[in-house]
């Protein structure tokens, strides 16, 4: 019995140090990841709406996968919007950001996180198919095809990466869903 008490409180001893390792490392470690995240994110915006002189979160109502609504701003006026999206994808949420323009259009995607299997759903982020979404019109819903795309609403999906190519183009329909629902004709 004593034996068993002398183990429990050893192993109490060295879980309880772990476990004050373990806080530490996150604490020291928060800021910076935080900050890193940010600056990820920052530079994803400023890919997508290149126009924008400065980035301001907008407090809206969120619906759906829609995780964050910045507003680009340039020479005083609302050049368009950077939304945060996170479809399903085949290997987990698919984190992107999608840049619309005021004038209409998707001026570009980026991915900023994803957990898809490598050399398939993981070329997503690769220019052949991100690059397909950039200055495709808000007025139609996009479409995933198996060929070389016919019309300007169709995305030509990755090969043997449907579900992720289907996943990352929902993300763009329901950030222009969003943003036609909500934000169009509100700039300023």
């Amino acid at each position: 019995m004593k034996e068993n008490l002398k183990l429990g409180g050893i192993l109490l001893i060295i879980t309880a140090i772990a476990g004050l390792l373990l806080g530490a490392a996150h604490s020291i470690t928060k800021e910076p990841i935080a900050k890193q995240e940010q600056m990820t994110k920052n530079l994803a915006m400023k890919e997508i709406l290149p126009e924008a002189e400065e980035f301001k979160v907008k407090d809206i109502a969120l619906e759906g996968i829609v995780q964050e609504v910045n507003e680009g701003i340039a020479s005083g006026k609302t050049a368009g919007y950077a939304i945060k999206v996170a479809p399903k994808g085949y290997g987990g949420a698919i984190q992107l950001m999608v840049g619309i323009s005021t004038d209409g259009k998707i001026k570009g995607i980026k991915i900023l996180s994803h957990s898809e299997t490598p050399g398939l759903g993981a070329n997503a982020p690769q220019p052949k198919f991100s690059n397909q979404f950039k200055n495709k019109p808000i007025d139609k819903v996009l479409q995933v095809v198996k060929q070389t795309p016919s019309s300007d609403n169709q995305i030509e999906a990755i090969t043997g990466a449907t579900i992720t190519s289907k996943a990352v183009t929902s993300g763009v329909n329901e950030a222009v869903n969003f943003y036609n629902t909500k934000l169009k004709g509100a700039a300023k």
